[in-house]
């Protein structure tokens, strides 16, 4: 008799295919999404359910410099990507997951990802949190800290979640998405190296961002998937920054069952097996374990 998860109604032992769009993007956004849609599709022929793009993927990655001309790449969300998306996500019965640069209103703008259900239509939202502001990503100076809390959705491919990037170096971010029922975790992700950086601090940089991220596999019991951008990019001259791909999905218990290359475009593709989750958390009972009574302090910036 095959077991079925009663939360979900999917037999335990039910894999999803799910789909990783690593890709380089240009300065026209028509042919970003364009190009996007066309890697879905081939992403569906190969049996891809649930597809993600990177994250701002319509665009070159703007927030290297500080200029007011790139509120124009915003759109309301759902909007047009979002119904573009939504014909190629009915036509092929998959999930997407898409990261946008949203307008809210007047001068109130968002980096959010889009979730749209197999049967086309739009699901859900999230607006990234954790807003950095660095050299070469002054996201601060667009992108509106998220109010929408971290969310999960079931879907008709499986329950996901979605933190966006700058979100993927936070362990609270990803519990709270996963308590909230994400069993596969989404990181729409543009991260590389600033080139001058490179040859000192490159290897441990990804070392750090590919470990980060293994570990909420790990902690949560939960399937992890970043999805990076690949190419170097500098719309607005000097060095700019050089994407490191390498876009993975790991188990819940760390190990990278695919991972895409340094540099290349690519559909990365692995399954999910659902069972494996209950298996993992029942094995390693970190959510059964947790001390929920003794972590009073950790709203706080610091505690003194």
């Amino acid at each position: 008799m095959t077991e079925v998860d009663e939360k979900s109604g999917r037999s335990q032992t039910a894999a999803t295919k799910v789909a990783l769009v690593q890709m380089r993007c240009i300065p026209d956004p028509a042919a970003n999404l364009e190009r996007a849609i066309t890697f879905i599709r081939d992403a569906a022929a190969k049996g891809a359910q649930i597809v993600c793009l990177p994250e701002l993927f319509r665009s070159q990655y703007f927030c290297q410099s500080e200029d007011h001309a790139n509120f124009a790449l915003a759109e309301e969300v759902p909007g047009p990507t979002t119904d573009s998306l939504g014909e190629v996500a009915r036509d092929n019965k998959l999930v997407i997951v898409a990261s946008l640069f949203e307008k809210r209103a007047a001068g109130v703008y968002h980096n959010t990802a889009a979730i749209i259900g197999a049967d086309g239509k739009f699901i859900g939202k999230y607006r990234k949190m954790h807003i950095p502001d660095d050299p070469a990503f002054y996201e601060k100076f667009y992108f509106t800290p998220g109010d929408l809390g971290f969310k999960a959705w079931p879907t008709q491919h499986g329950n996901i979640g979605v933190c966006v990037c700058w979100d993927q170096w936070y362990p609270e971010a990803a519990r709270l998405t996963a308590l909230r029922g994400a069993q596969l975790l989404f990181y729409p992700t543009a991260i590389g190296w600033h080139p001058a950086e490179k040859e000192k601090y490159g290897n441990a940089q990804h070392s750090s961002w590919e470990t980060m991220q293994r570990s909420h596999a790990i902690a949560n019991g939960c399937y992890v998937a970043a999805v990076n951008r690949v190419g170097h990019e500098a719309p607005v001259g000097g060095p700019g920054i050089e994407f490191w791909g390498q876009s993975f999905l790991c188990a819940p218990s760390g190990e990278i069952l695919a991972k895409g290359s340094v540099d290349s475009e690519e559909i990365v593709m692995a399954d999910v097996t659902w069972g494996a989750i209950d298996k993992h958390r029942t094995h390693w009972p970190f959510l059964r374990d947790r001390r929920i009574d003794a972590y009073g302090g950790i709203e706080q910036r610091l505690i003194d």
